[in-house]
This record gives C-alpha cells, sequence and structure tokens, in this order.
C-alpha cells in the first residue's frame, strides 16, 4: 500500500471553470487540471511529451489542451491529436501520449488519484452532511509550510488550543478532561468527557447553559481529521479537514466547517467563516515555525500521555511511508486524562 493510492483534492468544483487549466501538486508531482470536452476533470502530468513545457500555461480548445510551446494538441486521455508543424500529414500515434491521471468529483470537489488503477477499498472521504437539508457548509482553504502528519495532529489537537488560540477558542483554564484514544483499520478516534465550557467566544452561541456536550476527533488515512461537536438539537458542528501534500514540508488543506444551528445557521455562516480563517491562519503561522525547527534539528519529539493521539496518527502514516497496510497494527485503546 501507498499514498499514491488514495485520493486527494485538487481544487474545488466551482472553481475549475470550461476552458480553464489549474496547475496543481500532489506528492511532488506536477499536474495540469482542466475539464474535457464532456465537462468532466482532466489530469495530466503538467509536461508536455514534445519539449518539456508545461501543460498548465496552455490554453483549453474544444475539450483538448494546448501547449504553449510548439502547440501540440492533448485530449481527455492524453493522447497527441494534433500537431501544428505536420500540418494535415499528423497520424496519431499512441506512444505520444502524456502520463494521465484518475480524476472523479464528488461533494463539490474534484479529486485525483496517481495510482496507475484507483483502488475500489479507498473511495474519496464524503463530506459530513455536505449539502444535506438544514445543514450549512463554510469552506477554506490554506497552504501550510509543514508536511501532512504535522498538519493532521494540529487539527485534532485539543492542548494547543490553549497557548495559540487564547479567547478565541480556549483559555488555559487546567479544566481536567478526560478522552478514550483508540487506534482501528487505519482510523484513530479521541472521544471525550467532562466537556462544558472552555470554548472561547463560541461558548455563549454553542453551549449557553454549559452542559456536557459529545466530542470528538478523528482521523482517517491517510490525510482526513474531522472534529464533531454536538451540544443538542440544531447545535451541531463538524470540521472537516483533507490535507494534500504537494511536497514533505507544503501541505494544501481544504476544510469544511458544516453545521446545524437551527434558525440561526444563516446569520452564523460570515461569523463561522471568519473565526475560522482566524483560527487556521494562526495555525499556519505555529506550523510554519514548527517545520523550521525540524528542518534544523530534525524530526524528534517527547510524548506524554495527552500525546497518545499524535502517537497513533504518526504509526499509521510511518506504515503507510513503509509501504504496508496500517489496517493491520493491531487494534489499540488508551484511556487518558489531561489538563486544558
Amino acid at each position: 500500500m501507498q499514498f499514491d493510492n488514495f485520493w486527494y483534492v485538487v481544487a474545488q468544483s466551482e472553481h475549475l471553470k470550461a476552458r480553464q487549466v489549474l496547475s496543481r501538486q500532489v506528492l511532488g508531482e506536477w499536474l495540469a487540471i482542466f475539464r474535457g470536452r464532456d465537462g468532466q476533470p482532466v489530469a495530466l502530468q503538467d509536461r508536455c511529451i514534445h519539449r518539456n513545457s508545461r501543460l498548465s500555461y496552455g490554453k483549453v480548445h474544444q475539450g483538448g489542451l494546448t501547449c504553449p510551446y510548439h502547440g501540440w494538441v492533448y485530449n481527455e486521455c492524453g493522447q497527441v491529436v494534433s500537431v501544428p508543424s505536420e500540418g494535415g500529414q499528423f497520424q496519431h500515434c499512441d506512444r505520444l501520449r502524456a502520463k494521465y491521471y484518475y480524476t472523479c468529483e464528488q461533494d463539490g470537489y474534484i479529486y485525483v488519484c496517481l495510482a496507475e488503477q484507483p483502488d475500489t477499498q479507498f473511495p474519496p472521504f464524503p463530506m459530513p452532511f455536505y449539502q444535506a437539508q438544514n445543514w450549512h457548509t463554510v469552506r477554506v482553504i490554506h497552504r501550510f509550510q509543514n508536511d501532512v502528519t504535522n498538519c493532521a495532529e494540529n487539527f485534532i489537537d485539543i492542548p494547543h488550543t490553549t497557548s495559540v488560540h487564547p479567547g478565541i477558542f480556549r483559555n488555559s483554564y487546567g479544566q481536567k478532561l478526560e478522552m478514550t484514544v483508540t487506534r482501528k483499520q487505519g482510523t484513530v478516534v479521541a472521544e471525550y468527557r467532562n466537556e462544558t465550557t472552555n470554548l472561547g467566544w463560541w461558548q455563549r452561541f454553542l453551549n449557553p447553559r454549559s452542559v456536557k456536550f459529545y466530542h470528538s476527533d478523528r482521523f482517517y488515512m491517510p490525510n482526513i481529521t474531522s472534529v464533531e461537536y454536538k451540544f443538542g438539537i440544531n447545535r451541531h458542528l463538524f470540521i472537516t479537514s483533507q490535507s494534500v501534500p504537494e511536497t514533505d514540508s507544503s501541505t494544501l488543506v481544504y476544510t469544511d466547517v458544516t453545521f446545524d444551528y437551527g434558525i440561526w445557521s444563516w446569520l452564523a455562516t460570515p461569523f463561522v467563516w471568519w473565526t475560522a480563517k482566524r483560527i487556521i491562519g494562526q495555525d499556519v503561522q505555529i506550523l510554519k515555525i514548527q517545520q523550521e525547527v525540524i528542518a534544523k534539528y530534525g524530526r524528534r519529539f517527547s510524548h506524554t500521555p495527552a500525546d497518545t493521539i499524535h502517537v497513533f496518527v504518526e504509526s499509521i502514516r510511518d506504515t503507510l511511508a513503509k509501504g504496508e497496510d496500517p489496517r493491520l497494527l493491531p487494534e489499540k485503546t488508551v484511556e487518558v486524562t489531561f489538563w486544558a
């Protein structure tokens, strides 16, 4: 099993217009993304096989992608269908073909799989309640100067919130919390207990009576995190992030904040967007600092029980990096007490 076996977001559907080309990078591979004649997304290696120009700088016409250097035209399968310098004498040849990747479109996202043949065991991740009745979604995109592992760990890490997001999302109250962390079948699930308050300026809106609520953090291999808060009827929230590996130190993160706030949902949307941008922007900065230290001193971490969720995520990602199947790791559950 390899990281190539999975599907990665390369664009929001609405951002890929007809006759438009997007340049993307996934796992170090350069991609040219466009829509073919039938409107379906196409992903070609961003390299003209003629003289090594970038196809993403070209133009789309009648479903074909034209190289900006000598005008060679590629169809939806990467086949060269026209060579201007050959005029009417050009004859199709199977060997004249750019590398082609599988794509699909789901939940308003365009995905690409770099494997030679997608594995049906690993379809694109279904975004929670996307476009479901009474649910609203705010989408934001951020580029992190760090790798997928550190980004994913940050998104499901409570202890950092009191230091990085004071006031906005938790303060350092020393509140005693408990969590059950389970690693199973390539996923990590952390379920928390004893949370009632300490939600920053969300507190009065989300949980004005300070009742105990349901909170879980989840990691799905290889790159998905989903945080869920449920405070009762019409107080339900998911924060789901897809961390797309551009390079070893650059990760493009697509985040959906999907919520049901009842009659307040429409009014809450701009507030949710602003808060998400503010919180994630702070994480961008702290993870940039972390990556600078890693680049200088190496990737060596010290752990306490509160970091169990990180240890489990790392075990899954490290297993994949070895070309092995994380689903074969032994199931393990740990009970943890920590303070925030």
